[in-house]
């Protein structure tokens, strides 16, 4: 149980979130609340990042669950030391960290949503982008030559530093980015500026791009255009950093090279065979058929090997299907009661129960209001030793029930009727 929720809930994710859960909600809110994409939202993605900072940390995220922000803070010796949010974002995207954006220009990071046949099949997307590129009538210059100055109010640093007293012989310094060259450390006469790129000496550009999504990539996986990024006087242009999101598939669910689907069958299907069809994601159609003779359970799992996704840069080779079957057993009253003794002598003989006469006979009910919700319960539990008989099941029941109708199964006493609930996974 962790103490708070806080960071779980920036990134919209559990407490039991797995890190690839946590790694997915971060790319997708990152993206969403970048600020070349929503300026006004600076607060809400330095929360995003500094969220995934802690959970991503195995020691943090320990730290976080115990304790919360307050453990977090404690540890950072009264205040926590978070990275820079831009930091975060481009070394998860691939891009480095500040170092590496002082040498070169910003990366374009764009999301492509594809489905499951793409990533099975592949596929060309074409995309349109918008990225930044050095203003050809000025050549990057921002004005006429000779017109730039070192900023006069931050003395060509581009930042300036403010000290603010505190509290008695206390002071604190603040770096902000210098509002009149806004952190470029030169200016430009508004006379003397560029008429094409207004002094900013880049210029935004429309270009369209192919992505060519390979048989077998996965959801996240990152395609880089090298050097199509947003370009910058005297700086190697940044990169375009395309990133792949799969759509949810109906009917199959992939798990690392494997598809995994679910299939209804009859009870007569279970019981006597059958021959079903499954339409791959390539369009063909695959022909399946239980053995004679072969009874298959409910839940049980069946392979097809060489049907499941095609290996990155080997695509000739493909994991395994695997198949969950989920049998369905007939509506009440599908057999006439004179036909019953017919199909008891086909199937397995009944248990035989001694009954004495210290043994108390209840009778099973049907109840919507105590059983609801119990088909998604799945953990065996008994019930507690405080009742020695009951006619229901409890309200508060939390878990797959096993009902001991004389006395709770772990007292070690007689037995006489155990009625186990369960249901499709």
């Amino acid at each position: 149980m962790v103490k708070e929720t806080q960071y779980y809930d920036i990134l919209g994710v559990k407490p039991s979130a797995s890190p690839e859960e946590i790694k997915k909600a971060y790319r997708k809110l990152a993206l969403k609340y970048h600020p070349d994409k929503n300026p006004d939202e600076g607060e809400k993605f330095k929360l995003i990042s500094q969220a995934y900072e802690v959970l991503s940390d195995p020691k943090k995220r320990d730290v976080y669950d115990q304790g919360g922000e307050q453990a977090i803070k404690e540890g950072g010796s009264g205040s926590p030391s978070f990275s820079s949010p831009m930091d975060i974002f481009d070394m998860f995207f691939g891009g480095g960290g500040r170092m590496a954006r002082e040498r070169r220009g910003k990366n374009v990071v764009h999301q492509l949503s594809v489905t499951l046949e793409d990533l099975y099949n592949g596929v060309t997307k074409k995309l349109a982008l918008q990225k930044n590129i050095i203003c050809e009538k000025c050549e990057g210059v921002g004005g006429k030559k000779g017109s730039v100055e070192k900023c006069p109010l931050c003395k060509g640093r581009g930042m300036q530093i403010h000290i603010q007293q505190i509290g008695p012989g206390m002071v604190q310094q603040i770096q902000t980015m210098c509002i009149e060259c806004k952190g470029q450390g030169e200016r430009i006469n508004p006379k003397d500026r560029c008429e094409s790129c207004s002094g900013t000496k880049v210029i935004r550009e429309k270009k369209i791009i192919e992505v060519h999504v390979e048989k077998g990539m996965k959801d996240g996986q990152k395609i880089l255009f090298h050097g199509e990024g947003d370009q910058e006087p005297e700086l190697e242009p940044g990169d375009v950093i395309i990133v792949l999101d799969q759509k949810d598939h109906s009917v199959f669910q992939r798990r690392g090279h494997d598809l995994i689907m679910k299939m209804k069958i009859q009870l007569s299907e279970a019981l006597c065979g059958f021959k079903k069809t499954i339409k791959t994601l390539d369009d063909r159609i695959l022909v399946i058929t239980s053995k004679s003779g072969e009874v298959i359970k409910h839940g049980d799992l069946k392979c097809v090997r060489n049907e499941g996704m095609p290996i990155y840069k080997a695509p000739l080779e493909k994991g395994i299907l695997i198949i969950q079957f989920l049998v369905i057993f007939p509506e009440k009253h599908w057999l006439s009661p004179d036909k019953l003794p017919q199909l008891e002598a086909l199937l397995p003989p009944r248990q035989k129960v001694r009954i004495t006469d210290d043994m108390d006979q209840v009778e099973l009910t049907d109840d919507p209001r105590r059983l609801e919700g119990l088909e998604r319960h799945r953990t065996s539990q008994c019930f507690p030793p405080h009742s020695r008989r009951f006619n229901s099941l409890p309200k508060d029941c939390s878990s797959r029930c096993t009902a001991i109708l004389q006395r709770p199964c772990c007292s070690g006493d007689n037995v006489l009727v155990r009625i186990v609930l369960t249901a499709p996974l």
